[in-house]
């Protein structure tokens, strides 16, 4: 499937300089999201997955179906102050700014193995992030996997050593 015919550039959002790919209408699209979601769910079984992560909040579009299909757990990876319980947390630098991600500290049972979910591969902060979180509690990351990849921010390079899968790359 083409799923670029599904995703609208918007530029200069959020702010000026960038351009934003919007994920919305192929979510609204029911076949292409449920083949979106078909392949990542067929990643995340082949590189094997005890529990699936999901960065906020579009790592939670993606990564809730892909638990569900494989008869998994979902653990959501949030802002400060978003979780009710003890958490655990890291910072890191993203394409515009600086941003925190928390896990509760009981989400992740060490030697799980995980797959970290998110709509984007940018510059690879979020998900280097997540990946710290999710090796503090004595997680396995598995793999990671992405709708869209932004290649000439190459968010891959701190990746390195990680099983990655990527539906479109732009």
């Amino acid at each position: 499937m083409d799923y670029r015919k599904y995703i609208k550039d918007v530029p200069d959002f959020p702010i000026p300089g960038i351009l934003f790919r919007d994920i919305t209408p192929l979510m609204g699209d029911g076949e292409a999201f449920s083949q979106a979601c078909n392949e990542l769910t067929e990643f995340a079984a082949k590189v094997g997955t005890d529990v699936v992560v999901g960065p906020e909040s579009r790592g939670f579009i993606f990564g809730c179906p892909i638990a569900y299909h494989l008869g998994v757990g979902f653990v959501p990876v949030r802002k400060p102050k978003k979780l009710p319980r003890e958490t655990v947390e890291v910072s890191y630098s993203l394409e515009y700014g600086v941003n925190t991600l928390c896990i509760h500290r009981d989400a992740i049972r060490p030697g799980q193995k995980v797959l970290i979910v998110d709509d984007l591969l940018a510059t690879g902060g979020t998900i280097k992030a997540a990946i710290q979180l999710v090796e503090s509690l004595g997680g396995i990351v598995s793999g990671v996997a992405f709708l869209i990849e932004l290649t000439d921010l190459k968010g891959r390079d701190l990746l390195k050593g990680y099983q990655i899968k990527t539906l479109i790359q732009y």
